[in-house]
């Protein structure tokens, strides 16, 4: 049996000018599938010989094998380029001549030509490599991770509540609570995270904050520069709205606080309740 959008152990059952022909037993059949000479990777193969095989479908519907290797397979997780985009769907670059389609009952949230996204990859019922975004379903659990630990994720949906689901390292199930993070992100944006929790659901909890003293100090200077490009003054101080700290400065009304401490305590700054002022 073939498997599609997977590698085969396939036997040469005849050569041509332009390719190799390729059978399960090496015997000749309607059914071979053509290897061209320009996926053949300059092997020169003779008959019986094996071969691993990647099968996909060419653009005439064909079967069609390559000796390449692709960027994903089929049961894949991966992070692929969308190359178009359609009135009826996308495609997706996987390394190989022919583009691999995203209907648009698959595709959560609106897709751009030249982003990479995370995609799961399937037969669908014409047996053709399809994609997903749909992904939650296919990701790992990871016990390996300990409190602290820093890693990255990429984003693949944004829940209603601001919270945010990433697969850690491509591949493992990860949530940023909105609390956790404080720039506007995009889906399949790549984020530096750390982990910070564990849920009985064996979702890993994350943050973008940096640990507690980096986090004081990257406030501190961002501070510092917002005084000095403002002629050292600005209307904000401990009393001001956590929205506008975080639209500003990135960061919460708690972090926040604790950096403007520091710089008093440095005598760097003063404040009143008109605002902050460098001395």
């Amino acid at each position: 049996m073939i498997n599609i959008g997977q590698f085969n152990i396939l036997k040469v059952a005849r050569t041509a000018e332009f390719g190799y022909y390729l059978t399960i037993d090496g015997n000749k059949s309607d059914d071979d599938i053509l290897l061209p000479t320009k996926s053949a990777l300059e092997r020169e193969l003779n008959v019986d010989d094996e071969v691993e095989a990647f099968i996909y479908r060419d653009s005439k519907d064909r079967l069609i094998a390559t000796l390449k290797t692709p960027y994903a397979k089929v049961g894949d997780v991966s992070y692929l380029e969308v190359v178009d985009t359609t009135t009826f769907g996308a495609f997706l670059d996987i390394g190989l001549e022919r583009d691999v389609f995203v209907p648009h009952r698959e595709q959560k949230y609106k897709l751009k030509k030249g982003e990479k996204y995370l995609f799961y990859l399937y037969v669908d019922k014409t047996d053709r490599i399809a994609a997903t975004t749909d992904i939650d379903g296919f990701l790992e659990t990871n016990t390996d991770y300990v409190v602290g630990d820093d890693t990255y994720g990429i984003v693949y949906d944004i829940q209603q509540c601001g919270n945010i689901l990433v697969a850690i390292e491509g591949k493992y199930r990860g949530i940023v609570l909105k609390s956790e993070y404080y720039t506007y992100v995009n889906m399949g944006e790549e984020l530096k995270l750390t982990v910070k929790k564990f849920y009985e659901d064996d979702r890993i909890g994350l943050t973008t904050r940096k640990r507690k003293l980096e986090e004081r100090d990257l406030i501190q200077e961002k501070i510092l520069n917002y005084l000095k490009e403002n002629g050292g003054v600005m209307s904000y101080n401990d009393k001001s709205s956590a929205d506008d700290i975080r639209r500003d400065f990135n960061t919460s009304k708690n972090y926040f606080k604790i950096a403007l401490g520091g710089l008093m305590k440095k005598k760097l700054i003063t404040q009143d309740e008109n605002g902050t002022k460098l001395l």
